[in-house]
C-alpha cells in the first residue's frame, strides 16, 4: 500500500532542493557556456576583483588572460577590468572571440619578454584598451606589439606604443606560414600609436605568393611621434600601408599624422596598390630626421630621404580633402595614378633651411607617365610653401585643374616647375591660378610638349609665367596681371 504522507513529504524535500540549488551562485568560470569571462588587474578595484572570474596577480598576467579566452565558447567575450597587466607572453584569442578592456585610459597590457597579441585566427575583435610593448628579441622583432595575421578582424579603441627593439605597434601582414588564405577584411576604429621607437601602423607580407592585402579600412586613427623615443630603422612612418605587400581596397578616413621620423602616410615604390582612398586626413610636422648632407646615391641608403606628408609613388591612390602641413621635403608625392582633390598644403619644408641636395615642393609628380591620366590635381592648393609649390617632371597625361598657388618661396626664384627634362613634361592640361611676391617666377615651364596653360598669375614681376623652349606650349588662356591690378 502507498504511503500518501511518505509522497508528500519526498515531493516537498525535492522542491526544496531545486529550489535551494536556483539560488545558488554559479561564476561565470563554472557555467557550462559563458558569454563572457571577467579577468581583473592585480590593481583592480576591490570591487572589480571580487567580480571578476579571474585575478591576475601581477606576474604573467598573459596566462590568466589566455585561460580565459580558452574557456569561451565560440562568439564570447573576455572583459579585462581596469588596471595594468603585466604580461610576459603571447595573448593568442581563439576565433570569433572578443577581448575588451575599459578603454585605452583605463585597461594597460604591458608586455615584456617577446609578450604580445597575435590575431591568427578569423573574426576576432580587440576593443578598449592600450598597449605597450619593449624589450623584444631578434626572433620576434620582425612582428609587432598586435601582430595581426587573419581575416576579418576588428582593432577598435586601441592605444599603443613600443620602444625600438619591434617593427611595429600595429603590424597587419600576410605570413603564409600562419595563414595561407588572401588576408582581407580588417579594420582600425579610434586607434593611436604614440610615442614609439618604431612604426605606428604597418603593412607587409612575407613570402612570395599570395602577398596582396585587401580590403582594410581605418577610421579616426593617430600615428603621433613615431621614431621619437628610439630607431627601429632610419625609415619610420605613422602609417606604412605597402612594404612589401600589395594593397587592393583601402580606406583611410580621419586620421592623423604627426611628428614621425619620416612619412606621416606612406606606400612603397614597388607594391601593387589599386583602389586606395584617403579622406579628410591630415599629415603635419613630419620627416623630423636631418636632412643628408650629400647628393642622393641609390646604393647607399643614407642618401635616402622620404620627408613627406603622404608619400604615394607608382599608386593608384585618390586623395580627397586631404592637408599636409608643415612636412619636411614633399607635402603630398604622388605618381602613377594619384588623384588629389580638394587638397591643401601648407609650409612644406618648414624647419629645414639648407637645399643643397634636397629641394623641397608642395606637390612633387616625378616620375608621373606609366598611366593615363598619370596625376590628377583637382581644386588642390599650395600656400607659403619653403621651396615649389608645385613640381612635375619626367611626366605624361597630366590633369591640373583649378590649382591655387600662394606665395612660394620657391627654388632658384621659382615658384612653381613644369618640366625642365627635354620633352618629358607633354600631354598635359594646366589651369593655375598663382600669386605671390617672394619669386620672381611664379610659374616655370621648361621643355613642355602639348601643354595647355590656362589661368591668371598676379605678380609684379615681369618674369612671373616664364615658359622656356618646348613644342606646342598653348598660353592664350593665360591671363598675368601686375600685384596693383
Amino acid at each position: 500500500m502507498i504511503d500518501r504522507q511518505n509522497i508528500l513529504r519526498l515531493g516537498a524535500a525535492l522542491l526544496v532542493c531545486c529550489f535551494v540549488a536556483a539560488l545558488s551562485p554559479v561564476s561565470a568560470a563554472e557555467s557550462a557556456n559563458p558569454a563572457t569571462l571577467t579577468v581583473a588587474a592585480s590593481d583592480s578595484t576591490e570591487l572589480s576583483k571580487n567580480q571578476a572570474d579571474y585575478v591576475c596577480d601581477g606576474v604573467d598576467d598573459h596566462a590568466e588572460i589566455q585561460a580565459a579566452l580558452a574557456a569561451l565558447p565560440d562568439g564570447g567575450n573576455v572583459v579585462l577590468m581596469d588596471g595594468t597587466f603585466n604580461c610576459a607572453g603571447v595573448i593568442a584569442p581563439p576565433a570569433g572571440t572578443t577581448l575588451s578592456g575599459q578603454g585605452p585610459d583605463a585597461t594597460n597590457l604591458v608586455f615584456t619578454n617577446d609578450g604580445r597579441i597575435n590575431v591568427d585566427r578569423e573574426n576576432i575583435t580587440l576593443d578598449g584598451f592600450s598597449v605597450e610593448g619593449s624589450g623584444y628579441s631578434s626572433g620576434v622583432k620582425w612582428l609587432g606589439v598586435l601582430t595581426i595575421r587573419a581575416s576579418h578582424a576588428k582593432i577598435h579603441n586601441i592605444t599603443g606604443t613600443a620602444d625600438a627593439s619591434i617593427q611595429a605597434v600595429y603590424l597587419l601582414i600576410h605570413d603564409p606560414a600562419v595563414y595561407a588564405p588572401t588576408l582581407e577584411d580588417v579594420e582600425f576604429v579610434n586607434c593611436k600609436a604614440v610615442d614609439t621607437g618604431t612604426y605606428g601602423f604597418l603593412h607587409n607580407a612575407w613570402g612570395s605568393t599570395n602577398k596582396v592585402i585587401k580590403d582594410v579600412r581605418y577610421e579616426n586613427c593617430a600615428a603621433i611621434n613615431c621614431g621619437s623615443t628610439g630607431v627601429f630603422n632610419p625609415w619610420i612612418t605613422g602609417f606604412d600601408f605597402a612594404e612589401l605587400n600589395d594593397m587592393d581596397g583601402l580606406y583611410v578616413k580621419d586620421c592623423y599624422a604627426e611628428g614621425n621620423l619620416e612619412s606621416g602616410f606612406h606606400f612603397e615604390f614597388d607594391p601593387t596598390v589599386t583602389n586606395a582612398v584617403l579622406e579628410n586626413c591630415t599629415s603635419k610636422n613630419n620627416g623630423v630626421k636631418p636632412y643628408p648632407t650629400v647628393p642622393y646615391k641609390q646604393s647607399d641608403m643614407s642618401t635616402h630621404y622620404f620627408g613627406c606628408g603622404f608619400y604615394a609613388p607608382n599608386a593608384d591612390v585618390t586623395f580627397i580633402d586631404c592637408v599636409a602641413e608643415g612636412n619636411s621635403l614633399y607635402g603630398f608625392y604622388a605618381t602613377n595614378g594619384g588623384k588629389l582633390y580638394n587638397c591643401v598644403e601648407k609650409d612644406t619644408g618648414a624647419g629645414k633651411t639648407d637645399y643643397t641636395h634636397r629641394k623641397p615642393a608642395g606637390y612633387y609628380s616625378i616620375p608621373s607617365r606609366s598611366t593615363d591620366p598619370a596625376l590628377v590635381l583637382e581644386d588642390c592648393t599650395s600656400i607659403d610653401s619653403h621651396g615649389y609649390g608645385l613640381q612635375v617632371d619626367l611626366a605624361s597625361n597630366i590633369q591640373i585643374r583649378n590649382f591655387e598657388l600662394v606665395n612660394p618661396a620657391g627654388i632658384d626664384g621659382k615658384g612653381a616647375s613644369l618640366g625642365g627634362t627635354n620633352g618629358q613634361f607633354g600631354n598635359a592640361e594646366v589651369d593655375i591660378h598663382a600669386s605671390g611676391d617672394q619669386v620672381e617666377t611664379l610659374v616655370w615651364a621648361k621643355n613642355n610638349q602639348n601643354v595647355q596653360y590656362t589661368g591668371e598669375i598676379t605678380s609684379g614681376s615681369e618674369k612671373a609665367f616664364l615658359v622656356e623652349g618646348g613644342e606646342n606650349v598653348q598660353t592664350d588662356g593665360m591671363a598675368v596681371a601686375s600685384a596693383g591690378e
